[in-house]
């Protein structure tokens, strides 16, 4: 087999979605964050097991306690003089000690005046807390907001204090406004975030302690195991001989990899190190290779197995088990590749008509066929089967992606004998068994760091979820969400369908500004209500915000992946980012019809099969015309004007609205498109005919 590129995991690249680069550590620094976070990675295992008898609140206390300080000493400042990229500067290394004696003062057994005693004596001061729980309060309030200033840039931060400062001074607003309200003294706020279940130590911070973290030791796991190479191997394999083959590869290498990553922004970029030379001697240019890597990576965060962050907190807010999660993103994620493969279909016919490809994309020496690949190395996927099938008998989330993580660790030992290229490499000696178990453990170790950008994003989220639940903000500003829709008609589907557009642009605009995390925890307290009200289903109104949320990745001026895909190909940024909204644009329309009627909730596979069946079809109807529309090519026909592709542009929006008379006239106008595609093609013949 002709040696592959090494493939660039996420740990090495130190970033990902929510992340800025983390330092590169040595000596002291290095061993002691990795030594700390290999600990922190096993308690997180250790509690899905033999969970702290304290309880749930009592854990987050001290995985933040340990999690935030490697913030500190793993993120640059970037506070000029203070500053070091090569190490903590003494600054680091004073933040991380205060902020783990400010995250431990709730559980420290040590009496001071009227504060202190330990955690039960903590609690029992809820809402009549001493002054000195407010002093600490106050002080882990500026460490949070600073350690994800750190990891996400200033605006998740400024967003934060724009809520702290609606609590703080919404009294002094007219009192004739909706959104007015009593306004909250520093007590109260320290109070609603420290020492309750809405703030510091909510919703998100326990579903990034208690599921993220754990899925993304499996995805630094994998990514050991030898299963990220393989996965990119296979995908060249597959379709090294088609005219389609380079598209092909980059798509199916990126749905491959969102397994492993979880991450739009590392799988875009680990996929164009292998492809992106594939892609460029196909005739494809720097700035289309890139939209097509930053789409195809962006759906790992939509595709199951694994999933995004916010998926986890999707399941944590209904009360659902992960496993249905997984059933409700199946079909979306399906359709979101299918619009991207028939876009790449439609751009290899359309190079190949400009001439722009070499007449033999096989040329070179051939890849180990797909089939031999499989013989040899299909076990990588036994691990990824192992958790599907775990949920499906009804075992949770945290120990299924547990046992797969092991089964990784295992396969990992074949892997390295497979690959081996010398009887040396092969062999188990215990210097070989050694250095096996050490990497085994910086793996892990690894992992726990990459998550520490997410543990931040949640603490700061609980700011927002604490300071809407206090103040009531959520639900009045759902109430003008839907007053808007109704401006425009007393028609409920009207008012429906208005709202929910109105979202969609909320929620793209939001994520420009802040994380995936973040900005579904925002839309979800804010405009989850206002769909619900509108009697929307909760998962079709969840998943809605999710879809939205994820796809701001892709959405210009600040669509990350786009961003890490252009820097692999050479290309200019914003180019870059038009071509990738251009590659996942059906994908903006198909989370509409969750919400748009009834029988959108077919999508998620919730309801009849024959319903569930007409409704995905008609769907993927909509993506091809809709495919066709943007690329300007009609399969049998060839290249379309503006007028067919006017005419498909419609065809894919009537489909997508999931009504059995809309999906007719849907498939009318495709009919009428293709016509006129025909009527083009000939006008054209006859036009280039002296």
């Amino acid at each position: 087999m002709s040696a592959a590129p090494p493939v660039v995991t996420a740990a090495e690249l130190g970033v990902d979605d929510e992340e800025r680069p983390a330092r590169v550590l040595s000596g002291f620094p290095g061993r002691l964050v990795g030594v700390v976070a290999l600990g922190l990675a096993l308690l997180s295992v250790w509690q899905v097991f033999r969970p702290l008898a304290q309880g749930s609140q009592y854990y987050l206390v001290i995985f933040l306690a340990v999690a935030l300080p490697l913030v500190y000493l793993s993120y640059r400042s970037w506070w000029g003089p203070l500053d070091r990229a090569d190490g903590p500067s003494v600054l680091d290394w004073v933040l991380a000690a205060i902020t783990l004696v400010v995250c431990l003062y709730p559980v420290l057994p040590i009496g001071i005046g009227d504060a202190g005693g330990g955690y039960d004596a903590f609690l029992d001061r809820q809402g009549m807390l001493a002054p000195l729980d407010v002093v600490m309060g106050g002080l882990l309030l500026v460490l949070v907001l600073e350690a994800c200033r750190r990891t996400t840039g200033v605006i998740l931060p400024v967003v934060c204090l724009v809520f702290l400062g609606y609590g703080y001074y919404g009294g002094l607003l007219p009192q004739d406004w909706s959104i007015a309200h009593a306004g909250l003294d520093v007590d109260q706020i320290v109070d609603a975030l420290y020492n309750s279940g809405s703030g510091f130590y909510g919703t998100p911070l326990d579903v990034a302690a208690s599921y993220i973290v754990l899925f993304t030791l499996y995805g630094a796991v994998l990514e050991f195991s030898g299963a990220a190479r393989f996965f990119v191997d296979l995908s060249v394999s597959l379709f090294r001989r088609s005219k389609s083959a380079a598209g092909r590869t980059a798509v199916a290498s990126g749905f491959l990899l969102g397994t492993v990553s979880g991450s739009g922004t590392a799988t875009a970029v680990s996929t164009g190190a292998v492809t992106w030379p594939i892609l460029r001697k196909a005739g494809y240019r720097p700035e289309q290779a890139g939209g097509m890597l930053a789409a195809a990576g962006v759906g790992a965060i939509l595709s199951p197995p694994t999933l995004g962050v916010a998926a986890f907190i999707v399941a944590e807010y209904l009360d659902v088990s992960y496993v249905t999660v997984l059933g409700w993103a199946l079909i979306p994620t399906l359709l979101y590749y299918l619009g991207i493969l028939l876009s790449v279909e439609i751009d290899a016919r359309r190079i190949h008509a400009e001439g722009r490809a070499p007449a033999d994309l096989a040329d070179g020496p051939l890849p180990t066929p797909w089939w031999k690949l499989l013989g040899r190395f299909g076990y990588h996927f036994s691990s990824l089967i192992v958790i599907v099938v775990l949920l499906l008998v009804g075992m949770s989330a945290t120990r299924a992606v547990v046992y797969a993580t092991v089964l990784a660790l295992l396969l990992a030992i074949p892997d390295r004998m497979l690959r081996g290229s010398t009887s040396e490499e092969r062999a188990w000696t215990p210097k070989s068994v050694g250095q096996f178990v050490i990497e085994a453990l910086r793996s892990l170790s690894y992992g726990m760091r990459s998550a520490l950008p997410v543990v931040a994003v949640c603490a700061a989220a609980g700011v927002i979820t604490a300071m809407t639940t206090k103040t009531g903000l959520g639900a009045q500003l759902a109430a003008l969400l839907v007053k808007a829709g109704s401006a425009l008609s007393d028609d409920p589907a009207v008012v429906l369908a208005t709202t929910a557009v109105l979202a969609a642009i909320a929620l793209s605009l939001l994520g420009l500004a802040v994380p995936v995390t973040a900005s579904f925890v925002i839309g979800w307290v804010i405009i989850g209500p206002a769909l619900l009200d509108l009697d929307v289903a909760a998962p079709a109104a969840a998943m809605f915000v999710f879809y939205f949320s994820v796809l701001s990745e892709v959405t210009p001026p600040t669509a990350l992946a786009a961003v890490g895909a252009a820097a692999v190909t050479g290309a200019k940024a914003m180019p870059t980012m038009w071509h990738a909204l251009r590659y996942a644009l059906p994908a903006f329309l198909v989370p509409l019809m969750f919400v748009l009627t009834d029988s959108g909730q077919h999508l998620l596979g919730r309801g009849a099969v024959l319903d569930v069946l007409w409704v995905s079809a008609a769907a993927c109807v909509g993506v091809a015309a809709l495919a066709a529309a943007t690329g300007g090519w009609l399969f049998g026909i060839g290249a379309i004007g503006p007028v067919a592709r006017v005419i498909a542009a419609a065809a894919g929006l009537t489909l997508l609205y999931p009504n059995p008379v809309a999906t007719g006239i849907g498939l009318g106008l495709l009919v009428v498109a293709a016509v006129a595609g025909l009527a083009e093609r000939a006008y054209r013949t006859s036009t280039d005919t002296p």
